[in-house]
């Protein structure tokens, strides 16, 4: 390619990747001075470097011993007779030895109105012959034409008939010509004669390639481009020299550099650039191409079928238009809608708002008769001023039917909105409205319910509306208010509907019931009369969903009060048995609580899975992450703790970016309880202390949790009496609301332990005659566990260390994972004050094993240093997953991460095909991967920690 010395100093990346394009005409013109006259058509959309391609190669070397004419084809000229050739010959034009057909055929507008065919032109045609014949007979010639699209006809027509004579002559033709022109110019029928009968060499410009982009970058700046500037450049400008240019200028006048902060404003500015080069593109054109490309701005990507119709224009002529608008850039390769909002925005600029009002009120009006969706047609909808056709709320309702169904709430809630501005007073819509914001903003459906309890509305829609209102109070913190309503409401239904209402009235009276006795369950000062009403309320069936979430809700109620595991557990795991109807969200929630403290805890998970699918299904985000929250309890509850760190951050990270944040804190408060006994204990306490709200929380759910979570932290810093003093502080709130229960916050347990610790045997052994009692009146190994533990600790000697025996025992036969390893730690303890350190040894070991394989390395940690002081051994414990991993997972991890197959990993360790899977995923999951790719990048040499682990775990794929 041909150097120009100016570059370094102004740029150009028209030239940049072109050497291929410019050594075809160098080969081009050397044999036209040999005498083989040919053409040549450069091709390429706007701003694809066709003219500085045509400059560089007339100035080149190859040039210098030929005649060289060049003239550019302008609008102003091409409907003049012979412009192009006037530009071409201007000089010869004032030579007094010019023969006079030649001279004619040189004046301006001496042809005027002449067809081709006419003989004045074809006596000027000859004239001009004998011109360039007299120049091709002293040197080689060259013309040259740029934008050949916007050249006159008869210019055309002459070349063609010059290059019909020019056989054995030095003469080359070159042309330019956008890929884009319109094949209704006058020049279009001539300029294709002319390419299609002669040796026509045709060059077609491609946009720039990424690496082309990179080197027209270096060009630019000084300092190596970052690949992510490169690629963004690339992406922005669509491979076209001149975007690129004007991008890479701006960003240099702009003090932005080529690094990876550049990359991070190449948006910003490019979409500036497109928008320049869009309105500068559009006044160079026609008007019927602007009309198109607004009609295409308008109908975006779904109705871009429909821009003809819209515009009212000849097909022929919006096809020519959107290919124009294709070549330049301005529409999607292969589309009819603009490749940016900048480009949309600025093809839309030229309109005032009551023109573009207009055009998308016509614009959703044509999709309507069409049959499109109506979500397609409300997004046409949504930007007017007003709603002013009778027909538009119609659609905008439809839509919101379609987004509720496909589970996009927040779509619904902007076609709501809309329809809610026709008929303010709608209760419906407010209804309907609220139920679209009750997951991502619970303050406005709060808001919306309340305006819409109007004194005229009847005991039914009132009630449906008071029921949805509480179950959004549960989000917004607001259940006092509810409670009030639904007791009011409640009271009303019975005075209207009488003793013996009809189907759907009694489902409607068990709605309410439900929700009241979910909303009361929650707040402290109203727990226990909750729980006095579900007492005395008769067990339903369960055949609708609103007998189901009631049953749940009493499930809850009754098994924190005086009832036995057996009858809550048959109500929870009938009200989540359903298959022929939907469940609603609190009978899930409900009867996964009363299924974990009654240590079925595989049902629990299932009920919660159940709440998870229906949470992302229906971007329903408030319900998604508080059901992560409850998992990651559960699962660490079970002695899963790398599972549940992955749900509680997973939770947290949810919650955290939406506005109702601060009112959700279990997800917290399940991931501070993880990091205490993931040997984390300072990041929990940053983690509750930032929580400072839910002090003032008297959710029975919330502020009793937080007071437990935080006395774990402070008995893991070292704090005793701190510890202490929050688990009392556990048990008074849980006292004050009536919550009388071994397995829900067994702060008794921790505070016996505590106690024990600081040596006030006394008040551990009241402490733990305490959680006896409640332990035995539920009555499960867990609770029954922990309670054994709580006397262990408690009393010394022989009876001390039976009484732990019984409790190891007790947890062996439970769930609960982390207490058994708790368990063994305290009677290995016990064992080696007694001095039995072969006893000891025994059940340390146990103890740090199981701690290690839960996850819960605080614990494992002091299970080891009582092990070591009991003379046994064992390796040290890291914060490393991979400590997580067994030995045959450690085995099957490291294969896989060398690129050994299944099939040969089970060969080779003689197992089956499905244990090597089996290992893998517990491996997938442990290190908190989701495919076999990561591996290599996750594990490490034997003895190397510090392993990195994504924050964030996936669900692992299936393995081959």
């Amino acid at each position: 390619m041909v150097q120009d010395r100016s570059r370094t100093s102004c740029p150009n990346s028209a030239l940049v990747g072109r050497a291929d394009e410019t050594a075809a005409l160098d080969h081009l013109v050397r044999a036209a001075c040999r005498g083989r006259a040919g053409s040549v058509v450069v091709t390429g959309p706007t701003g694809i470097g066709k003219s500085a391609l045509l400059r560089t190669f007339l100035n080149g070397d190859a040039c210098r011993q030929a005649t060289v004419l060049h003239a550019p084809c302008e609008d102003s000229t091409s409907g003049h007779s012979l412009g192009g050739v006037r530009a071409l010959f201007g000089p010869a034009a004032r030579d007094a030895s010019l023969e006079d057909a030649a001279r004619d055929a040189l004046t301006p507008g001496a042809l005027a109105g002449e067809p081709p065919h006419a003989p004045a032109v074809q006596r000027a045609f000859h004239g001009l012959y004998r011109l360039a014949l007299n120049e091709l007979r002293r040197r080689p010639l060259v013309l040259a034409l740029d934008d050949a699209h916007q050249c006159d006809e008869l210019t055309l027509r002459w070349l063609d008939f010059l290059l019909r004579r020019a056989d054995g002559l030095p003469l080359l033709v070159v042309l330019t010509r956008r890929t884009e022109a319109t094949a209704l110019a006058p020049a279009h029928r001539a300029l294709a004669d002319l390419t299609g009968r002669h040796r026509t060499t045709t060059l077609r410009l491609r946009p720039l390639t990424e690496p082309d982009v990179a080197e027209a970058v270096r060009q630019f700046f000084p300092a190596p481009a970052a690949p992510a500037f490169v690629t963004r450049a690339a992406a922005v400008t669509g491979g076209s020299p001149r975007l690129l240019d004007r991008l890479l200028r701006e960003l240099r006048a702009e003090g932005v550099g080529s690094g990876v902060g550049g990359a991070d404003r190449i948006a910003e500015i490019g979409g500036r650039v497109l928008a320049r080069w869009t309105r500068e593109f559009l006044a160079r054109r026609p008007p019927w191409v602007g009309e198109v490309a607004r009609a295409a701005a308008v109908l975006g990507e779904h109705g871009a079928d429909h821009v003809g119709p819209l515009t009212g224009l000849p097909a022929e002529v919006v096809e020519d238009a959107l290919t124009a608008l294709r070549e330049a850039g301005l529409l999607t390769p292969g589309g009819r809608h603009p490749a940016d909002g900048a480009v949309r925005a600025a093809m839309l600029a030229p309109l005032d708002a009551q023109a573009l009002s207009g055009l998308r009120t016509r614009a959703a009006l044509l999709l309507s008769d069409a049959g499109r969706p109506a979500g397609e047609v409300a997004e046409l909808l949504l930007p007017l001023p007003s709603i002013s056709e009778p027909w538009m709320p119609g659609v905008l309702l439809e839509a919101a039917t379609r987004a509720e169904e496909r589970g996009a709430p927040e779509a619904a809630a902007r076609y709501l909105y809309r329809v809610l501005e026709v008929d303010p007073g709608s209760v419906e819509i407010r209804a309907r409205l609220a139920g679209a914001l009750s997951e991502t903003d619970p303050p406005r459906a709060i808001g919306l319910l309340r305006g819409a309890l109007g004194p005229d509305v009847d005991v039914r829609t009132r009630a449906r509306i008071v029921a949805q209102f509480g179950m959004v109070c549960l989000a917004a913190r607001e259940s006092a208010d509810a409670m009030v309503m639904l007791e009011d409401v409640l009271d009303a239904l019975d005075a209207e509907l009488g003793p013996d209402p009809l189907p759907a009235d009694r489902e409607l009276c068990t709605l309410v019931e439900s929700v009241l006795l979910v909303v009361g369950s929650h707040g402290r000062d109203t727990f226990a009369a909750a729980r006095k009403r579900a007492e005395a309320m008769t067990v339903p069936e369960g055949d609708t969903p609103a007998q189901r979430q009631k049953l749940a809700a009493m499930a809850v109620l009754r098994s924190l009060g005086d009832q036995g595991p057996e009858l809550v557990t048959r109500c929870a795991q009938r009200a989540v048995r359903a298959p022929q109807f939907p469940l609603k969200n609190w009978s899930l929630i409900n009867a996964s609580f009363v299924l974990d403290i009654a240590d079925r805890t595989e049902d629990a998970l299932h009920a919660l899975d159940l709440l998870l699918r229906h949470g992302r299904e229906s971007s329903a985000i408030w319900t998604y992450s508080l059901a992560l929250a409850l998992k990651a309890l559960l699962l660490h509850g079970m002695g899963a703790l790398p599972d549940a760190l992955a749900d509680a951050r997973k939770a947290v990270q949810v919650s955290e970016a939406e506005r109702w944040s601060a009112m959700v804190v279990l997800p917290r408060l399940a991931l501070a309880g993880v990091l205490v006994d993931r040997g984390e204990a300072v990041s929990a306490e940053k983690l509750l202390t930032d929580t400072g709200p839910v002090w003032r929380d008297q959710y029975v759910w919330t502020h009793p949790r937080y007071l437990m979570a935080h006395g774990r932290a402070r008995h893991a810093l070292g704090d005793a009496e701190g510890a202490l003093a929050l688990f009392r502080e556990c048990g008074r709130s849980l006292e004050e609301a009536g919550v009388r229960h071994a397995a829900y916050l067994p702060w008794w347990a921790d505070a016996a332990c505590v106690l024990a610790e600081l040596g006030r045997a006394e008040e551990a052994q009241e402490i733990a005659a305490h959680g006896t009692r409640l332990a035995q009146r539920w009555g499960t190994p867990r609770v029954l566990g922990l309670a054994a533990l709580a006397r262990g600790v408690a009393t010394p000697g022989d009876e001390g260390v039976a009484q732990l025996g019984e409790a190891v025992r007790e947890l062996s036969a439970s769930p609960a994972r982390v207490e058994h390893a708790r368990a063994e730690l305290f009677l290995g303890r016990a064992l080696l004050t007694a001095d039995d350190r072969r006893g000891a040894r025994e059940h340390l070991r146990a103890a740090a094993d199981l701690a290690q394989r839960c996850g819960a390395l605080a614990l494992g940690q002091d299970a080891r240093g009582a092990l070591l002081t009991a003379g046994g051994r064992m390796r040290k414990m890291t914060a490393s997953p991979l400590d997580l991993l067994t030995s045959m997972e450690r085995k099957v991890a490291g294969l896989a991460a060398g690129g050994a197959r299944n099939r040969s990993i089970a060969q080779s360790l003689h197992v089956t095909v499905r244990t090597v899977e089996t290992h893998l995923t517990n491996v997938y999951r442990k290190l908190g991967i989701s495919e076999r790719a990561q591996l290599a990048a996750v594990l490490r040499p034997p003895g190397v920690h510090g392993v990195r682990v994504p924050r964030q775990a996936s669900r692992p794929r299936g393995q081959r």
